[in-house]
């Protein structure tokens, strides 16, 4: 009976393990097939339901390592959209993903910064961005890990923050800054996308630009919490900071308001987002911090997703999502019915009739029933304590919302009391300007004991007033004990309260001293006046006595008045008769000089009407010839701006220029900018004449202009450091015009418009154009024209003799090899030969396109003439055919090495890249001249596309080659004991850093060659050795459609990164 017992158990244990293994390699797949289908080179945005599935993976295994093992294998470092891709599906599983997921990623955060530098290295548009994304997902796992109380999704309560932050203010501060530098990268990100997708042609409607904006849904969820943190935290500080400390806080989160205020608007007029998430309003202005009340002004912006989706996940695929909770415990007991039936199936029933084992089943049964009523009524009381807890977190709820209230009331009564305390101090300011009074020196000293009464009188008021305060500030303190932030405020308001009615008591007394000393200075000036009276009385008294004698004197001098107006009336008589005659010859003076005057007049209104009008018409000359001017003026500004807005635009990225087109470009700048110095200084000299300045300008804008358009497509065929440097100074001539114009469009600022400046980057621009100048021996003129087709000759019989010794390796490794062996060599060997047939087929399409070019560029002159008058071309010809036929040559000798055994397998794809890029020049270099419309400048791509396509081929045979016939021995520890495994573990990480050494040092060695290769790279052919044709071409991919840069001015290209295993993680 016992072992009857024992079977239904496992039989149970045996499905319970199938089961289980089939749900693993299930959810394995499953998962695979989500990370597939998200994370792919596509131009589209990743699909909501496979994130999901994701996602739901990592609450199902609790964490990211399902995720990890797949995404490690992914070709992050050969596309930027796929590693785009990568970091929006990481940016979703750290928002919304298992917890646990957070720390899965934190192993992986050197990939991430890796995958950041990789592309921030490289020109890709997607490649900024990938960097961009990068750098926030590194700054959003060290801020989460640093503190782990805040959810990687950020939605956390105003007390978590609290508990975050802490006490101590020191922490505070440190956490703004951190939380500055998380909004920061934010918005770079943010920036840079809207940027890119103004400066392109893909719009929010389109895949293209739906790919770069899908992942700034959750930069806005990010960004709305970031924001809510910088206000609670900025808040504090300025609760507890003086205002001039954190003024630098202060400029930081306006600038970042602005920014992130500009980019809400923004995206919320696009079509894109309208449908996928609600942003936010943000307030008109940024919250004034310095005004504690207005933190109850302050509304957390809300970001709100609209569940729009769900029901294509249904229909999309027959995978149905995994739940987000483990419900295998609650279904255990319905899973038990269908085990008896296998049980039946595999027994049967014994004897064909009833025996104690149908007993035990229906027993069972029953137990189930049981267990099913007990399963119901524990959901049940379950869901009714669930009931009771929600209700009791609702109450809590409202009972911390009616705390923040009555905390924010209390903040504003606090702020009243500070107005009334201001009013008070105009109040008292008032009364303090008293009137001076002048009088006597006791109604001034009554107007002084009244005054001073009235102080006494408000000094009371004062007190009482003081007292009424400290009783209002006593309420404060009570309702604010809770809080001992409002307390410390109400203390320093008691203290400056106090300090208040100290100052008014010893303003009181120093203006009864005052007075006291305005009477006794008073009553001093009313004895000196006393004094001065007496002294005015003893003057009058002489001054009696001399009249008296006066008198006398008067009498005498009368009589002598009398006799002399007698002799004075007899003069008069005579003097009236010549008056009289003196009058008429002064009127007749008197009339004629009003005629003169009136005359004078006259003339002096025509002379000044005449001098108004020539004035006039001067101003009028000078501010036409100013008009003039700033027209001119905007002219050029627009030149230069459109050169300016070419560099940023896509489509200007094809075209090239030569470094010795900018030279000349460059010196023609440097004259028009001497003749606009001369011209800018006779105008200073002469106002009147500008005609030299506007011919001066309109050359200097041409010219400049297409010095930057030169520059820029110079930089295109330079190096890297070149090519930034060169950019970075085109960039900065056009600000410096730019700058230069502006100070000559306005009055106030042309004196100090200088050119110097301009001057300073235009040399620059023109020692960059002659160092970017190739570097070559002179050749023969007339030599050049036989060099080409003796080197195209060469070439063609390089490649057929290339052919003729892979057939005879063929038929060679027929005999010697068997197998597989066989079977990898006759792939590479067949790729190979199609490779030699497609570049044979190219060199004859590139022989006939250059025939035609010479034939239609040389007119009445000969061939040799025309290659001689053409000289950089032909060089570049001649440079291309050795390159190509000694990568023909070296391809043969690696695959005979790799037939024998006795090369590698690197030297056969290092070949076919040489190959490609040497091809990639000779078709670059005949299509320089060539006729766009030319049927076979068509035939030639189409061989060159050929070309790239076998070499890509012969690259794919040697590694699956390769990997046919590498041993891979399986690894079995088993036997192994503790430390023997720790010895094997550290030996075997002292290989990796042996061979991670070496790898940086060959990786700096390539980096040395190329720098040198491209130092000689103008070397002509006739200065190489005649036996190898070594060309100075640089390796670039075969897989590019485009064709190759000539080698002259091509940048070298990039050391391709191996694919190196994930580093082991276990320690």
């Amino acid at each position: 009976m016992n072992s009857i017992r024992q079977v239904p158990s496992r039989v149970k244990t045996k499905r319970t393990e199938t089961n289980l293994g089939a749900e693993r390699e299930h959810f394995d797949k499953q998962q695979l097939s989500s990370i597939s289908k998200a994370i792919n080179s596509n131009e589209a945005p990743v699909k909501e339901k496979h994130a999901r599935r994701i996602i739901l993976g990592t609450h199902r295994e609790k964490g990211a390592f399902t995720f990890w093992s797949y995404a490690l294998g992914l070709p992050l470092s050969s596309n930027s959209i796929l590693s785009w891709k990568f970091c929006h599906v990481v940016h979703k599983v750290l928002r919304d993903g298992h917890h646990n997921s957070l720390q899965d990623c934190m192993r992986h955060h050197s990939n991430i910064v890796e995958t950041g530098q990789l592309w921030g290295n490289l020109h890709d548009r997607y490649g900024q961005l990938v960097a961009l994304y990068a750098k926030l997902l590194c700054t959003k796992m060290e801020f989460h890990v640093k503190h782990s109380e805040i959810r990687a999704n950020l939605e956390v309560t105003d007390e978590v923050l609290e508990r975050v932050a802490g006490t101590d203010i020191n922490n505070v501060f440190q956490l703004t800054v951190e939380v500055f530098d998380y909004l920061d990268t934010e918005l770079r990100l943010a920036e840079t996308v809207i940027r890119q997708l103004n400066t392109s042609i893909a719009i929010s409607t389109l895949t293209s630009g739906q790919c770069r904006l899908s992942p700034l849904i959750q930069v806005i969820q990010d960004c709305s919490h970031l924001y809510h943190f910088t206000v609670k935290l900025l808040f504090k500080l300025h609760a507890c900071l003086p205002a001039d400390t954190l003024q630098g806080h202060r400029d930081r989160f306006h600038d970042q308001f602005h920014s992130l205020k500009t980019f809400f608007n923004k995206a919320r007029d696009m079509m894109y987002f309208k449908r996928l998430i609600q942003i936010p309003k943000l307030p008109e202005s940024p919250p004034n911090f310095l005004h504690a009340a207005s933190l109850a002004k302050h509304a957390r912006p809300v970001v709100v997703i609209p569940d729009e989706d769900e029901p294509e996940q249904v229909d999309d695929d027959d995978d149905d999502p995994e739940p987000l909770i483990n419900v295998s415990d609650v279904t255990v007991p319905s899973m038990a019915v269908p085990q008896f039936d296998i049980f039946d199936q595999t027994f049967g029933p014994a004897n064909g009739g009833f025996d104690d084992r149908d007993i035990q089943i229906e027993n069972l049964k029953r137990d189930l029933e049981l267990l099913r009523t007990d399963l119901e009524r524990v959901k049940g009381e379950a869901q009714r304590y669930i009931t009771q807890l929600k209700s009791q977190i609702n109450s809590l709820e409202a009972e911390l919302e009616e705390q923040r209230v009555q905390k924010q009331r209390a903040l504003v009564e606090n702020e009243q009391l500070r107005m009334e305390l201001e009013a008070t101090r105009r109040r008292n300011a008032e009364h303090e300007s008293v009137q001076a009074t002048f009088g006597e020196a006791e109604t001034r000293a009554q107007a002084t004991e009244q005054r001073y009464n009235k102080l006494k009188e408000k000094h009371t008021e004062l007190v009482s007033s003081h007292a009424e305060l400290l009783r209002k500030s006593a309420d404060t303190v009570k309702m604010l004990s809770a809080t001992q932030q409002t307390q410390e405020e109400v203390e320093r308001t008691k203290q400056q309260l106090a300090f208040e009615v100290d100052r008014i008591k010893q303003d009181a007394d120093m203006k009864l001293e005052e007075q006291k000393f305005e009477m006794e200075k008073l009553k001093r000036e009313f004895e000196e006046k006393k004094a001065e009276v007496e002294r005015v009385k003893g003057t009058l008294q002489s001054n009696e006595k001399v009249g008296e004698q006066q008198t006398r004197s008067m009498s005498a001098l009368q009589a002598e008045k009398e006799r002399l107006m007698h002799s004075v009336s007899e003069k008069e008589a005579a003097l009236s008769a010549l008056r009289h005659a003196a009058q008429l010859q002064q009127s007749s003076l008197q009339q004629e000089r009003e005629r003169s005057t009136r005359e004078l007049g006259e003339l002096q209104g025509r002379l000044q009407e005449k001098s108004s009008r020539e004035e006039q018409l001067q101003q009028k000359l000078l501010e036409e010839q100013f008009s003039l001017l700033q027209g001119t003026v905007s002219e050029a500004e627009s030149i230069i701006q459109d050169a300016v807005a070419k560099l940023d635009d896509p489509l200007h990225i094809r075209c090239t220029s030569s470094p010795d087109y900018l030279v000349s470009r460059a010196d023609a700048t440097l004259g028009s900018i001497d003749k606009v110095k001369r011209g800018h200084s006779d105008y200073l000299t002469n106002m009147g004449d500008v005609g030299g300045l506007l011919r001066a300008l309109t050359q200097f804008s041409h010219l400049a202009a297409d010095t930057i358009i030169n520059g820029s497509a110079t930089a295109h065929m330079a190096p890297t450091d070149h090519a930034d440097r060169l950019t970075e100074n085109c960039r900065g001539c056009a600000t410096q015009s730019l700058q230069f114009l502006k100070d000559l469009k306005s009055k106030a600022s042309l004196q100090r418009a200088d050119t110097a400046s301009i001057r300073i980057v235009v040399q620059k621009i023109l020692r960059l154009g002659e160092e970017l100048r190739p570097k070559g021996v002179d050749v023969r003129q007339d030599e050049l024209g036989d060099l080409v087709d003796k080197e195209m000759a060469a070439t063609s019989a390089a490649i057929e003799e290339a052919v003729r010794r892979i057939d005879e390796m063929m038929n060679q490794a027929r005999k010697d090899t068997s197998g597989v062996k066989l079977e990898v060599n006759e792939r590479i060997l067949y790729s190979c030969t199609d490779l030699m047939k497609a570049i044979h087929l190219l060199v004859l399409t590139s022989t006939d396109l250059q025939k035609e070019i010479v034939e239609g560029g040389r007119g009445a002159a000969t061939i040799k003439e025309f290659y001689a008058r053409n000289s950089r071309w032909t060089e570049g010809l001649i440079s291309a055919s050795k390159a190509v036929g000694w990568g023909a040559t070296q391809m043969v000798e690696s695959a005979d090495k790799v037939v024998l055994h006795t090369g590698k397998y690197e030297e056969l794809i290092v070949c076919s890249h040489e190959i490609a890029a040497s091809t990639a020049q000779l078709v670059a270099s005949s299509k320089v001249k060539a006729n766009r419309n030319s049927t076979k400048l068509t035939a030639l791509q189409h061989a060159s596309r050929r070309v790239n396509e076998m070499a890509a081929n012969v690259v794919a045979s040697t590694k699956t080659g390769q990997e046919n016939l590498e041993d891979k021995d399986t690894m079995d520890f088993s036997g192994m004991s503790l430390i023997k495994l720790k010895m094997e573990e550290m030996e075997s990480q002292v290989k990796v850093l042996e061979l991670e050494n070496q790898l940086g040092n060959e990786r700096l060695r390539l980096g040395e060659l190329r720098k040198k290769h491209y130092d000689i790279a103008g070397v002509p052919a006739a200065g190489l050795s005649e036996g190898n044709g070594l060309a100075p071409s640089s390796a670039s991919e075969p897989s590019s459609p485009k064709p190759s840069k000539p080698s002259i001015t091509r940048k070298p290209a990039l050391a391709q990164k191996p694919n190196l295993p994930p580093k082991n993680m276990f320690r």
